[in-house]
């Protein structure tokens, strides 16, 4: 219903939008066909037709006809105190312009793909529309007010043809234009909203890998458990040491129990961050991975007050990554550099291929770690990040960082001058992230 009614509108708009156009006019001919005149009342028509989701042309071209001579008419009675049935006679020619016109379109028959794929088609056939609308004006014109058969020149036709080139290729490239601007703002939001995607699959994926370690350590938990409890299942002298045993029995079934619901959580993540690695999507070239990271992290620190510059240095050789992966380990890094940093700083980052390893490598300025804490900076719960209010880090980000690229079979090395940088080293067999 609202569609329904959002139509009518818009075509009672076109009726006085086109109304109004053609009285910007002059008359380009003198003689028998001193009458006929030249308005923008024709390209502004003709961005309806192509903006309008038409139903009939014909109809559409017949009301816009009526509409314009009445209106035409109304203006010769107010200001020549004309007879209202003369005006609409001296007019009435103009009615078949309009139905000319868009019976030419009518038999085009174009629909929304052929008019943004044939752009050079649909600019012939609007100036072959105008030639021939014009023609039948004056035709009329010549019949219906001069009650003569005076028929077009060919150098009338030609200025003519020089008149409908001039003006449709004002109105469709005004139209043409307009278009290129609504597709590229609606892929610039797709893109945002692939980046916004790729970010929370990133994240999955972070809590994916945490996931699995802790499986493992569940997975431990349990056997340790069980282990202790046939220990003192066996010494077990008093009923004492029985109940013990049974409670350490049903302690470990509960960490089991834990490890399953784990196991239930890890297969479902999975299946939404990995569910197929040799899809193309899921891996993307370096460029493109590096350039999603520093559009996210130049957002975040200016979200932070921290005036920040990026720069970045991507070898050109190097093969589609899996983007999941790479994201995980860029976000880790550039997030410690940029909450690292105190007020402003720079943050360079480069990638290249080395004997068969990727190296990641993240270098800032505005933040230090003091040289005898290097070796603590891998511990669980060690910090030198504090937010606004005091409270310290949890301290997890780069001890999660290790873990993560000990598992892909890489290493992980952080460096300070212990006054103003701060370098962090990665490097990771090519083959766990590259394609293929």
């Amino acid at each position: 219903m609202k569609r329904y009614r959002r139509d009518i509108l818009l075509f009672l708009f076109m009726l006085i939008c086109v109304s109004l156009a053609g009285e910007l006019k002059f008359h380009p001919f003198g003689g028998y066909f001193s009458r006929f005149q030249v308005s923008l009342g024709s390209p502004t028509f003709l961005l309806f037709i192509l903006f309008m989701r038409r139903p009939s042309l014909l109809f559409t071209g017949a009301c816009m006809g009526v509409v314009v001579v009445i209106f035409r008419a109304v203006i010769d009675v107010y200001s020549t105190c004309d007879i209202f049935s003369r005006a609409l006679l001296m007019h009435a020619a103009t009615f078949f312009y309009y139905l000319f016109y868009a019976g030419c379109f009518s038999l085009a028959r174009f629909d929304r793909k052929y008019i943004y794929s044939n752009a050079v088609k649909v600019a012939v056939w609007s100036v072959l529309a105008e030639v021939v609308a014009s023609v039948a004006e004056l035709l009329a014109t010549n019949v219906l007010v001069n009650n003569s058969w005076h028929f077009v020149t060919v150098p009338m036709l030609l200025k003519l043809r020089f008149i409908a080139v001039l003006r449709c290729f004002f109105i469709l490239s005004f139209f043409f234009l307009a278009q290129i601007y609504t597709i590229e703002s609606r892929m610039q939001q797709e893109r945002k909203e692939k980046e916004r995607m790729l970010l929370m699959i990133t994240n999955l994926y972070d809590e994916v890998v945490q996931l699995h370690e802790s499986q493992n350590n569940v997975e431990n938990a349990t056997r340790e458990f069980y282990k202790i409890y046939e220990e003192i299942n066996q010494k077990a002298a008093t009923p004492e040491e029985k109940i013990l045993a049974q409670k350490m029995l049903a302690l470990a079934g509960t960490v089991h129990s834990i490890k399953k619901d784990n196991q239930r959580i890890y297969v479902n993540l999975m299946a939404l961050t990995n569910k197929n690695d040799s899809k193309t999507e899921d891996y993307m070239s370096a460029d493109e991975i590096i350039k999603l990271s520093v559009d996210t992290y130049t957002r975040y620190a200016k979200s932070l007050n921290k005036q920040i510059k990026f720069y970045t240095k991507i070898s050109a050789e190097l093969p589609l990554l899996h983007v999941y992966t790479l994201l995980s380990l860029l976000n880790n890094l550039l997030s410690n550099a940029v909450e690292g940093i105190f007020s402003r700083g720079i943050v360079e980052i480069s990638l290249a291929e080395k004997d068969d390893m990727l190296q990641i490598l993240v270098d800032n300025t505005g933040s230090f770690i003091p040289i005898k804490r290097l070796k603590l900076i891998f511990q669980p719960g060690y910090t030198t990040k504090f937010d606004s209010n005091g409270n310290a880090s949890t301290g997890v980000g780069l001890s999660y960082l290790k873990n993560y690229v000990k598992n892909l079979g890489g290493m992980v090395t952080i460096d300070s001058d212990g006054v103003n940088n701060v370098e962090c080293k990665l490097l990771i067999p090519l083959n766990k992230i590259k394609r293929g």
